[in-house]
């Protein structure tokens, strides 16, 4: 799954195109390594989104573009 897909169908972020500018401007990695939206992201994975007040750290649990927003929580596992 594209990492800006997963971040919206996750709930990290809002909208797809906020993932989009968050991951153009440098401010989300995947495995300490600056990624772009497109990344195709696996199971194990270790994303670090960066906001204004600090960071999130998460490892995908799963993978699954038509999540609910009850299974959202269920997606990744906070570090």
């Amino acid at each position: 799954m594209r990492l800006d897909k997963f971040l919206k169908v996750s709930r990290i972020l809002k909208r797809r195109t906020l993932a989009n500018e968050a991951c153009d401007t440098g401010k989300v990695f995947v495995n300490d390594r600056l990624s772009k939206p497109g990344h195709k992201l696996k199971i194990g994975d270790i994303v670090k989104v960066e906001f204004a007040s600090g960071a999130l750290t998460f490892r995908v649990l799963a993978l699954n573009e038509k999540a609910r927003k009850e299974e959202a929580d269920s997606l990744y596992e906070i570090l």
